[in-house]
């Protein structure tokens, strides 16, 4: 793949992405990462079973076409130093983080020199993607743990540092299957973010400097409280209920996308169909191009 110095990609899943059937999305993660020439190196840090979750990948992306995936071991800070490590993020041309816990993520890699490394691979054009609780850590603050399926509290939710590929929004996942609602919007309240991500279950957005794409199933949530004009934080003790005024909320399905500096939705582009003239021996001369 051609590195390109103004083009930063991310792919961050929501969880429970399809691996067994067309695996869209992780196909549009191994398209990205250079197809059958890519360069796959899987983080499986997050994960209670790494050995396992990575060979699984492995087989996935090998059946899309990209057999050259390896595992770097990460259960220890110490492995952030590993020069075996440092070496394959230096060759990568995609690098994937599994689900699991993403505290663990943070506290085995954060400010170590393969996390340095795999920063200046992304700067350089290189594919980052992340599921579940590895989309979980794409933002410069995360969501840590939070309970869901209740109104929004100060108390529901926990927040820490996260990597830092998306900084100044927060990601939740699993969203509409957990009902995530409240906690996304206690934790925008936190922190200085200006807008959330609720990703669904096998739905991802595509980050491409600063325009986002839908993918997948389900829908995405964005919550921007850039114009909220009222907050009750600083009245409310921990576990009483969040007031907010002005905030926004767009749902996006795949193929809409949003402008990132503008924070502002974009229209999913109508299908074209062309009618050709009829051909003998021909039922039908019709072709339907999407934009």
């Amino acid at each position: 793949m051609t590195e390109n110095t103004t083009k930063r990609q991310l792919v961050i899943i929501g969880g429970a992405e399809d691996r067994d059937g067309d695996a869209e999305i992780l196909r549009e993660f191994v398209r990205r990462a250079g197809g059958m020439k890519a360069q796959i190196v899987i983080i499986t840090a997050a994960a209670e079973l790494p050995r396992e979750v990575g060979e699984n990948y492995i087989r996935v992306f090998a059946r899309l076409g990209a057999e050259n995936a390896c595992i770097i071991d990460t259960e220890t800070r110490e492995d952030g130093s590993s020069s075996t490590a440092l070496e394959a993020i230096a060759q990568a041309t995609g690098i994937f983080f599994t689900g699991g816990d993403q505290a663990r993520i943070t506290s085995i890699l954060k400010d170590t020199e393969l996390d340095a490394a795999i920063h200046q691979r992304f700067a350089l054009g290189i594919v980052i993607a992340g599921t579940s609780a590895g989309a979980a850590v794409m933002p410069d603050k995360m969501i840590v743990e939070g309970d869901a399926k209740t109104h929004p509290r100060m108390e529901i939710v926990a927040m820490g540092p996260g990597l830092g590929y998306l900084p100044g929004v927060v990601i939740d996942q699993h969203f509409s299957q957990r009902g995530r609602l409240g906690r996304l919007i206690s934790a925008l309240v936190q922190e200085p973010a200006e807008l959330g991500f609720g990703i669904d279950e096998n739905t991802a957005i595509v980050v491409t400097d600063g325009e986002v794409e839908i993918i997948g199933e389900g829908s995405v949530t964005i919550i921007d409280e850039s114009e909220a004009t009222y907050n009750n934080m600083s009245e409310i003790l921990k576990d009483e209920p969040l007031a907010i005024f002005g905030a926004k909320l767009h749902v996006l399905p795949s193929g809409y996308k949003f402008d990132l500096k503008t924070r502002q939705p974009i229209l999913k582009q109508p299908s074209v169909t062309k009618v050709f003239p009829e051909v003998p021996g021909l039922d039908k001369e019709i072709l339907i191009a999407e934009s």
